[in-house]
């Protein structure tokens, strides 16, 4: 693929990602839907203007079993 379509596609992938994640409230919430969308933490934290690290902690502490009270 030339360069120009690659670039359009991220585009693409980013426009539909917000536009999805809008009605969503944290940062939680959205992270976790795009990971289970199938994006990486890279492209996680690209579209939401955040941290790869950010994404990674997000992603390890909800994969973490809730601790009981």
């Amino acid at each position: 693929m030339n360069e120009e379509v690659l670039e359009r596609l991220d585009i693409l992938i980013k426009l539909q990602a917000a536009a999805l994640t809008a009605p969503m409230e944290s940062s939680k919430d959205k992270i976790l839907f795009l990971s289970n969308a199938g994006l990486g933490p890279t492209l996680i934290a690209n579209i939401l203007g955040t941290s790869t690290n950010t994404v990674n902690v997000t992603l390890s502490k909800a994969r973490k079993p809730a601790k009981a009270k």
